[in-house]
């Protein structure tokens, strides 16, 4: 059963324990879950499976969006609900509809088009304005930089915060103005 709130998280899913990615995206699920809030993100791997992890081990609701065109069967198992979808457009669709805050760690290509179709979305106004995306880590920086350089308005579209403790603070706070949670 959702708790409250959802927070998508996207990135890679070639992480592994140890791994900077990983680290982040297993504190930012245990910190937003024990905040009552539910996460959602692919379902699989890497830091999929990491925020999963962090969000089941603080007793949190993790929603898993996967994709039977990948072939890799079920979600992990710290997935509570899993949504299946048919193709990756239809999975990142879903993904963005459920969130009511996004958050990125770093990641591969894959990322890459989560984040721009999210950051899209509001930049042009197709999204709530008020929904967070929390870019995490320096890896984000330069992007940011380079597309606000480009667009000056994008770079009002995101934040990029340095830790997953300062973007679980970021989110909770953005969202407990926008909704009760903890």
């Amino acid at each position: 059963m959702r708790k409250g709130p959802v927070v998508t998280l996207f990135g890679t899913s070639k992480a592994r324990p140890g791994d900077e990615a990983f680290e982040m995206a297993l504190v930012l699920g245990r910190r937003l879950a024990q905040a009552g809030l539910t996460i959602a993100n692919g379902g699989y791997g890497g830091t999929m499976l990491a925020a999963a992890m962090g969000a089941a081990e603080a007793g949190g609701h993790v929603i898993g969006v996967t994709c039977t065109a990948f072939k890799r069967g079920k979600a992990n198992p710290h997935v509570s609900e899993e949504i299946a979808t048919d193709c990756l457009a239809n999975r990142l669709a879903k993904l963005i509809e459920l969130g009511d805050a996004y958050a990125a760690v770093p990641g591969g290509t894959g990322t890459l088009l989560e984040v721009a179709d999210v950051w899209e979305h509001k930049n042009k106004g197709f999204s709530n304005a008020a929904k967070p995306i929390i870019l995490v880590g320096a890896f984000w920086r330069p992007l940011v930089e380079m597309m606000a350089e480009a667009d000056s308005a994008s770079g009002g579209s995101v934040e990029c915060v340095e830790t997953a403790e300062a973007a679980a603070a970021l989110l909770i706070a953005r969202l407990k103005t926008q909704r009760s949670i903890k």
